[in-house]
């Protein structure tokens, strides 16, 4: 059986995993019973990984009313992309100062795991790897206190984007995440801050049409399926 501080990681890295790979849509209530049910914890434990979730911008929670996921609107999601415009080149100006052949080596495999989703066609997958590419050039970044806000703003602006964007190709996000990769290498700053306005730009384009919510899903399901993945 694991530790409190074990399922309390475990449940919120599925929630985090089902809400943003859109399995959990927006305004989805998250009932503390069925989690607690699910995950073996405490009402407690529940509210801890609920508070973890609201402080990343991934659920809304009310006074003596059900959590549910989040719904910012398309006015919260501008300035959610403005802030992280400004952090992601603080990012670029650290890791650059750190680069090594280690760091290339991390992201390197990690566009490889996001051409392998592509490859399969898991559009869902490839959406949570984009994301998390930029959450391991702010690790990368050496800055705690800036891992921490970016990590959040990332977040944020993937539900943004399962619950507005477009349909797209998950190419143009590889191709573009190697492009920085290898300016980052060349140690070519200007460079770099612009692939990296540019391709938020482009991320941040196709959050404009709203998506159509789904009846109410099987929490249950959702959370046996995403599961396996946080305790693999």
């Amino acid at each position: 059986m694991p530790s409190n501080p074990d399922r309390v990681k475990i449940a919120h890295r599925t929630l985090r995993q089902a809400i943003i790979e859109q399995a959990l849509k927006a305004g989805t209530k998250l009932p503390e019973d069925e989690i607690g049910r699910h995950f073996s914890m405490s009402r407690t434990l529940v509210r801890t990984v609920l508070a973890k979730l609201q402080a990343q911008g991934l659920v809304d929670t009310y006074h003596k009313r059900t959590a549910t996921v989040a719904q910012p609107s398309l006015e919260e999601a501008r300035d959610a992309f403005a802030i992280r415009r400004a952090l992601e080149r603080e990012v670029m100006k650290a890791v650059i100062k750190r680069w090594s052949p280690a760091i290339e080596k991390l992201l390197r495999e990690h566009v490889q795991e996001e051409e392998a989703a592509h490859a399969k066609g898991d559009v869902r997958l490839s959406t949570r790897l984009a994301g998390e590419f930029h959450l391991k050039l702010a690790e990368l970044s050496g800055n705690a206190l800036l891992e921490r806000y970016l990590s959040e703003l990332v977040s944020r602006c993937s539900l943004i984007l399962a619950m507005y964007s477009r349909p797209h190709s998950s190419e143009c996000a590889i191709s573009e995440h190697s492009g920085l990769i290898n300016a980052l290498k060349k140690g070519d700053l200007a460079s770099a801050e612009h692939l990296m306005d540019e391709h938020l730009s482009s991320v941040e384009s196709r959050a404009l049409i709203e998506d159509d919510l789904a009846k109410e899903p099987d929490i249950g399901s959702i959370l046996s399926r995403f599961s396996s993945r946080a305790t693999g």
